[in-house]
This record gives C-alpha cells, structure tokens and sequence, in this order.
C-alpha cells in the first residue's frame, strides 16, 4: 500500500453493500474523482536521497522528547476480506471482525457466542453504525474513515471524519473517575511507560458493537491500549478487552496505522445521505417496497 496518497472519498454506506440496493445507491451517488479533496503537502515529512518520504525515518517528538503520536492516520489495506459482501472496498479485515488475528476468536461468555452467531444471521442489522450512531472510541482504530491525531500537553485529541467525531484521551496524571457517566467512547486517562502510551478506558455504554460481526461491548469493560510510534509512518496499536461481563478472560489485538500524507480530512455525515437503512432487515426478509 503506497501511504502517500490522494485521500478517497469514504462514505458510511460502506457496510450497507451488504445488500444490493445498497450497492445500487452507491454506485449512483458517489462523487466523479475531480471531486475529491485537492491535495496539500505535509510540511516537515523526512525524505530519502532520492526525495521520496522516508517512512521509516525516526518517529516525531515533543519537546519533552516524548513520541509525538499526531497526524493523519488510516488502515491497513488487505484487500475484500469477506467476499462478494464487499465488492472491491478497501478496509481491513478488523473493521469487520477485530478479533481476526486473534487464534480461536475471543473467550466469549455462552450468551455471547449466541448473540454474535445471530447478529451475523441477521447480517449486522442491529449494528448502531447502520443508524448512524457513534462507532465508539474501539471502532475509531478499525473504521474506513481516517483520523486526525493532535497531541497537546495533557491531552490527546482523535478527530475522525465521520460525523467529525472526537475522542479525548487525558495525559493530566488524573485518574478514572470510579463511576463515570456512560457514553459511546467512554473516559479516557493515559500515562507514559518509556516510549508506549497506556490508555486506560471504562465508562461504556451497554449497548456497543467491537465490529460489524456483533462482538459486543459492555458497560462492565475496561479497555487498555498500548500506543507506539516505532517509526515516521507508522502507528502500532495493543488493544486489551477486559469485559468479564461478555468475555471469560480479558483479550488482546494488535493493530498497525499507516501515516497518511498530502492531505486532510472530509467532513462526513452519516445523515445526510442515509437512504439504505429500511433496507437492512435481515437475513431472509422483505425490506419495504420503494415509494
């Protein structure tokens, strides 16, 4: 995957093509390429002898010497992870299933074997993304969308163009709050091991969706994740479920982000061409006739 690149329009319809209406409106309502966003160096990118960006040139820091985790950051390319449901769309194989990597699936709990078999029966019909919800702060490092990262002294800030959606991540030294109020991305603390990030996340509303297989997340988890910048372009992600509500044992994926140059995000959002919901319906019934 070349990480110097125009940035292609992204739109939430993306999963919908689960269904061939779904493919219908996207084909008829994508934009022609001329329309894409115009393309703007990055200014400071490190450059090889032969002037190409050098990727793996040392990673960025702050003043306090710190790793400097900000700028534009997207997903690893590995082609159509789950066959004609995805057409020839570039997403990565987490964004559908996070636990891909991971040998055997998570440790589920007995229902929640049972619910992930129904919602991919149900072919992810449930999904809150389909209604334009919030993907929570989890999704946010899997989804088709890219995402601006800004480090500021004591706060990483996550912007990602759908919805133009931010997660905050305190870097205060302030701990968790024991009983924080739950939302879709949850409440946030870091702090520095030598080079790596340690995120602390609970607060989570009851009702999330890890993927679009349906692994679901709880308001009993505790997510940790671990973040490194080994090198210019590259961001490396650990992520720990610990949800003893949905999993028999806490569970962990790794996750790469490629650096993304010459450009910046597109606003995106969700509603205002949302015509495929009514279509998501499940496996096996009628979605209501055309008006």
């Amino acid at each position: 995957m070349s990480f110097c690149v125009k940035h292609t329009f992204s739109v939430q319809i993306r999963w919908y093509l689960q269904t061939a209406a779904a493919a219908l409106i996207l084909a008829a309502t994508a934009p022609p390429l001329p329309a894409q966003w115009p393309d703007h160096p990055t200014p400071g990118v490190p450059r090889t002898a032969d002037g190409k960006p050098d990727l793996s040139a040392p990673a960025l820091r702050t003043a306090d010497g710190k790793p400097d985790f900000s700028g534009m950051w997207g997903w690893v390319n590995v082609g159509p992870p789950c066959g004609a449901h995805c057409n020839d769309l570039q997403i990565s194989r987490e964004f559908l299933n996070i636990a891909y990597s991971l040998k055997g699936g998570p440790p589920y709990q007995p229902w929640t074997a049972e619910l992930v078999q129904k919602r991919k029966a149900d072919l992810a019909k449930d999904d809150p993304n389909v209604r334009c919800m919030p993907r929570g702060a989890p999704r946010i490092w899997t989804d088709d969308y890219y995402k601006r990262i800004f480090q500021v002294e004591g706060r990483l800030v996550i912007l990602t163009e759908r919805n133009m959606q931010y997660r905050q991540i305190f870097m205060d030294g302030r701990p968790l709050p024991p009983d924080p109020n739950p939302t879709w991305n949850g409440y946030s603390t870091a702090r520095w091991e030598g080079d790596t990030l340690v995120v602390e996340t609970s607060g989570f509303r009851d009702d999330l969706w890890l993927d679009s297989d349906g692994n679901p997340l709880t308001s009993a988890a505790k997510m940790t994740e671990r973040i490194r910048r080994p090198n210019y372009g590259t961001l490396e992600v650990e992520i720990t479920i610990d949800d003893p509500k949905a999993y028999t044992a806490p569970w962990t994926v790794r996750i790469t982000q490629p650096l993304i140059l010459d450009s910046e995000l597109i606003d995106y959002y969700c509603l205002e061409n949302e015509k495929d919901f009514v279509h998501m319906v499940g496996k096996g019934a009628t979605p209501p006739k055309e008006q």
